[in-house]
């Protein structure tokens, strides 16, 4: 075991730290529900930006951009489009000020700024809803657990620490063992403090991640540069660009980096882009998922400002990130042959070139700050998806139909014992997967398959209904699990997001269904979601009737600006996550030429968005 007493030092200090947060939090959450579930909805932007940001800087997710980074280079910018990444782009320029004017405290209560609460499907809405947030959050709890798990395995070897426990546990396990340890803290802070607990400990776990990933963006800087070592690539590693195939061949370099390309499916990475755009746009255009970036955006005290936060989180997460991810990428293939990636079954994990690299070229106390900030990251991100978890099942299962007149003291503790309840459900989720990719592409192509056309419609579409809903959600979510069922027993194969049409188009076939088989939404409930919501889109029925009442009403056309902002966006989005990338590589050119775009840009937005942004 490497660690130093320095590093131990560091991370028993911040685990202590954010215990003292639990405490210190815990009097202001129990003032009220919406106190612990939403912070009060009285936190700045930017203090919300961060921890919005902090959660999505996990480990498991890191791990996965670090594998990669090493064996698709430069092309591995496209391929977090999976989730898609540039759904914030669309949350900036619109979506979260929509989601914000609802004043809601979860998506399952939004549904009823847009359908009312009474009416065929409406019960029925409400309760997919609900399912599918809550299946969604013990999926993301299980991908942290893994993670977190072979992060922890590198550097506590099990060896070490072996004789000081009373029972044996399989070399398979080990990781789920550590996952449960530290899944603990996050667990006693989160619970106690709700929001305000999540987004201060957030705070302090993003400002050490920042001098942890530039220390190693410099580290690896200075290895490369000093004695002008020049990376062992494959030819096309070192650009953006791709053809209709990917072309990397590492035959001669490492034959196991070919044979990850072939189990990822990337090879025919033409098609594999066109995928993901098609489907990362509808996701986008669906809006958040209800997980914490949901709940973030619910907290925020103004529209405005949830668009601020949106903005924000792309800012301050991806250059940060990327540093360290080019970072470790280059440090593990200048030092390949000195780590440890040797597989449980035989081959190669890219997934642990993160934690060896960290392990075997950083410095005492450089160290305790990068282990101390990957781990707070992982009890973010726990803690942000478990506090969205407890306010489903609080807010929308236990007040709505068990105890609605339940006091704030019964409350919190219920909350308290869902909190416990949901990590364990997490664990047991946990250990049954495989690894992080594989519960990573069921996630973001699979479920959210079934996710996206229901979504997607209440927003645009005004005679989209409750029942169109949930036989939308019911029709996808359903193929969904069968999908992960049938992959989990080897009956089907290949990579998730190829499935991704086919449980879109059967979503889409149940939200048409859905919505003709029931009549439209009450029309003042329609009239009051089009007021308060102010959306584009196909609502000219409803936009007559609240002119004929309000003749002063005027409608949102900024479909054109919003979406051009959008495209800008995205460009900036790119510019942002590889700019780190060429610093660190120290590609002059493209670095004068990734500012130059990224100037532009920001000066044409400070008119066409910033300056518009609502009071």
């Amino acid at each position: 075991m490497k660690l130093s007493w320095i590093d131990l030092s560091i991370i028993i200090l911040y685990l202590a730290t954010m215990i003292g947060i639990g405490f210190y939090m815990r009097k202001r959450a129990k003032t009220s529900k919406e106190s612990y579930m939403l912070g009060g909805k009285s936190l700045p932007w930017y203090k919300l930006g961060l921890s919005d940001a902090s959660d999505m800087f996990d480990i498991s997710g890191t791990m996965w951009m670090v594998a990669l980074c090493f064996v698709y280079g430069m092309k591995s910018i496209w391929i977090p489009w999976l989730w898609p990444v540039f759904n914030q782009v669309f949350l900036m320029m619109f979506l979260s000020k929509w989601l914000r004017r609802s004043n809601a405290n979860t998506g399952a209560e939004w549904l009823a700024t847009r359908f009312g609460t009474i009416g065929k499907g409406i019960k029925s809405s409400h309760n997919i809803v609900v399912a599918f947030a809550l299946l969604s959050c013990f999926g993301f709890l299980a991908y942290g657990f893994v993670g977190l798990g072979k992060f922890m395995e590198i550097f506590i070897p099990w060896e070490v620490v072996q004789p000081y426990f009373p029972f044996h546990v399989a070399p398979e396990f080990v990781p789920h063992l550590y996952g449960i340890i530290f899944t603990l803290f996050a667990t006693f802070y989160s619970v106690l403090g709700g929001m305000h607990s999540i987004v201060l400990g957030d705070v302090i776990k993003y400002c050490i991640m920042i001098v942890a990933c530039i220390s190693i963006a410099i580290i690896a800087g200075i290895n490369l540069h000093a004695a002008d070592q020049v990376l062992n690539v494959p030819k096309g590693w070192e650009s953006p660009f791709f053809n209709w195939r990917l072309n990397l061949d590492w035959g001669h370099i490492i034959p196991d980096a070919n044979k990850k390309i072939k189990d990822d499916g990337f090879g025919v990475f033409g098609l594999f882009f066109m995928m993901m755009l098609f489907k990362g746009v509808f996701a986008s255009l669906a809006g958040p998922a209800p997980n914490y970036d949901m709940q973030k955006i619910l907290s925020t005290r103004s529209p405005a400002d949830a668009s601020k936060m949106s903005g924000f989180v792309s800012i301050i997460l991806l250059p940060v990130r990327y540093a360290l991810v080019i970072g470790l990428t280059i440090l593990a293939l200048l030092y390949y042959n000195q780590l440890d990636l040797k597989a449980a079954g035989g081959g190669t994990d890219f997934e642990k070139i993160l934690p060896a690299a960290i392990n075997n070229f950083l410095p005492a106390g450089i160290l305790g700050l990068v282990l101390t900030g990957l781990l707070g990251a992982f009890m973010g991100t726990f803690s942000g998806t478990l506090n969205a978890a407890q306010a489903y099942i609080v807010n929308d299962i236990y007040l709505k139909h068990i105890n609605p007149e339940a006091s704030t003291k019964k409350v919190m503790r219920v909350n308290y014992l869902v909190g416990v309840l949901v990590v364990t459900i997490g664990i047991l989720s946990g250990l049954v997967v495989k690894d992080v990719n594989t519960v990573l592409q069921w996630i973001v192509s699979g479920l959210y398959g079934g996710y996206i056309a229901a979504n997607m419609f209440k927003w645009y579409w005004w005679r989209f209904n409750a029942s169109g809903f949930y036989y939308g959600m019911m029709f996808g979510i359903i193929p969904a699990i069968a999908l992960a069922i049938l992959k989990h027993f080897n009956i089907i194969a290949g990579l998730d997001l190829y499935y991704w049409p086919l449980l879109f188009l059967l979503s889409l076939a149940g939200c048409i269904i859905g919505t003709y088989s029931a009549p439209p939404t009450e029309e003042i409930v329609l009239k009051n979601f089009y007021k308060t919501v102010k959306p584009w889109g196909f609502w000219k029925p409803i936009l007559l009737k609240v002119q004929a009442e309000d003749p002063l009403f005027v409608e949102n056309k900024n479909f054109r600006l919003d979406m051009m902002n959008v495209g800008l966006g995205i460009v900036a989005q790119l510019c942002l996550t590889i700019l780190p990338m060429y610093l660190v590589l120290w590609y002059k050119l493209p670095i004068i030429i990734t500012i130059f775009i990224l100037t532009i840009i920001i000066y044409i937005l400070r008119k066409t968005w910033w300056q518009r942004l609502e009071n």
